[in-house]
């Protein structure tokens, strides 16, 4: 059903820049305090607890990464479809996708649950986790998996908002939750002596929070994403897209995830500091990376609804565009890196250990200057996946996977913690000219002129 009230979001209107920038903010912030809260928890941990309990939050930090980011990129996944859906401008549909999307993703969220609870302690040791710290890491890991779906939710909802063109309320809901987030960190192991499994009940309860939060203001606020009973039915060109876009991304990162959890068994070889000292270096390098990530989404939107609107020159300019601002943000980085990274690692960290410092400051001098690399690796991916297409995109994430397991079987035990320093960053090279190659090859499909459809392109993979 066509209906002449749906309004074009900005993102089909106007100069493209412009509307980048202003559809990333909501959604640099909503990482940023994303990551804030992730860093609170090693803050608090490093501070209240000591040492041993970081590392043990470090032993699991990849476990952590590969369930966290599978349920945040299959709901991305789903609510790329749903872009889709408002770019045409068919209310219906989107609103079938939106009832799809739930059913789907009840079915996942059970699956992921489950396979947590059983297989945690496996994996810790299959990481070669030191003996002193594994039960603590079981504990805290144990937590974030069995109540994965949680965190699935609130992805999933806010998602669905960002489709329609709305990253504001989702930074509202996260932006409170982030703030109980550090109050419950520090209730549960000041007040109510839950040590570091607390952190993760903490974790759980805010994201529960901003989950509801979204939900009911979806109910009440945007109509156009609540279903009826009428859209919860069977179509399986729907359902095939919506499982095939949602288990793309999701294994995408999955197997990234996997590599990073490869990859951490050789971290965690190293020793207690080196696994403390990494985890302190990877809440600085996550942080410093939002507004890549967040203009990488804004991306992959854009080029959403665009495709769905069938104004394909556009999309080109988009992509373009995303790679300037970011380029731009790497740069800023780059010129302010002598001054912040030593102190922000030893405020992370609580620690004043050389070793512990040493590697941390290390990782990130070594890694920023790719930070330019990695803008374009993920703008081209998250703009790839926003066309429909669902099987080219992984192959970068394959060569992630098996450059992370050659790094950690090969170079790491040679030339040790420098193995894990370059692992990285060497691997994103490569991973960007296959995306280079990918993106080019796929643009030249483009029609010369805009069309108002996207329905006539074939998207094979």
């Amino acid at each position: 059903m066509r209906v002449s009230s749906f309004t074009r979001p900005n993102l089909l209107e106007g100069g493209i820049i412009r509307s980048l920038i202003c559809f990333s903010i909501p959604i640099i912030i909503s990482f940023a305090f994303q990551q804030i809260y992730n860093a609170a928890d090693a803050i608090i941990i490093g501070h209240l607890l000591g040492e041993k309990s970081l590392a043990a939050v470090g032993a699991c930090v990849s476990i952590f990464e590969l369930i966290v980011a599978f349920g945040a990129f299959f709901g991305n996944g789903l609510s790329l479809v749903a872009a889709r859906a408002y770019g045409s401008g068919d209310s219906e549909k989107l609103k079938n996708v939106v009832a799809s999307s739930l059913v789907i993703s009840a079915g996942v969220i059970a699956i992921v649950s489950l396979v947590s609870g059983f297989f945690l302690m496996d994996m810790l040791r299959f990481l070669h986790t030191p003996e002193d710290i594994i039960e603590e890491a079981h504990s805290y890991i144990f937590v974030i998996g069995v109540f994965s779906g949680i965190m699935f939710a609130y992805n999933l909802f806010s998602g669905f908002l960002r489709s329609i063109g709305n990253s504001i309320m989702p930074l509202v809901f996260l932006v409170i939750s982030s703030v109980l987030n550090v109050i419950f960190d520090i209730l549960f192991i000041t007040k109510f002596n839950m040590g570091i499994q607390g952190t993760a009940f903490a974790t759980v309860l805010a994201q529960a929070i901003s989950a509801l939060l979204c939900l009911v203001y979806i109910f009440i606020c945007t109509p156009i994403l609540v279903p009826g009973l009428r859209n919860f039915k069977f179509d399986k060109d729907l359902c095939m897209d919506l499982m095939g876009q949602g288990l793309s991304m999701g294994f995408m990162s999955a197997i990234v995830s996997s590599g990073s959890v490869i990859l951490q068994s050789g971290i965690n070889s190293l020793g207690t500091m080196i696994i403390a000292g990494h985890v302190s270096a990877r809440k600085v390098f996550t942080v410093l990376l939002v507004p890549l990530f967040s203009f990488s989404t804004a991306a992959a939107t854009f080029v959403s609804q665009n495709f769905g609107a069938g104004k394909f020159s556009r999309i080109k300019r988009g992509v373009k565009g995303s790679v300037l601002i970011c380029s731009a943000w790497v740069v800023i980085l780059l010129g302010f890196m002598p001054f912040y990274v030593r102190p922000v690692i030893k405020l992370i960290s609580g620690s004043d250990n050389s070793e512990l410092l040493g590697y941390a400051v290390r990782y990130i001098c070594f890694a920023e200057p790719f930070y330019l690399v990695l803008g374009i690796l993920i703008v081209l991916r998250n703009s790839l996946q926003g066309i429909g297409l669902k099987i080219l995109p992984l192959v970068s994430s394959i060569i992630e996977l098996l450059g992370k397991i050659a790094f950690t079987l090969v170079i790491i035990p040679w030339l040790g913690a420098w193995g894990v320093i370059i692992c990285e960053p060497l691997i994103w090279c490569a991973m960007t000219l296959q995306l280079l190659y990918v993106y080019v090859r796929r643009v030249r499909r483009f029609p010369t002129e805009d069309a108002g459809s996207s329905s006539r392109l074939t998207r094979q993979n």
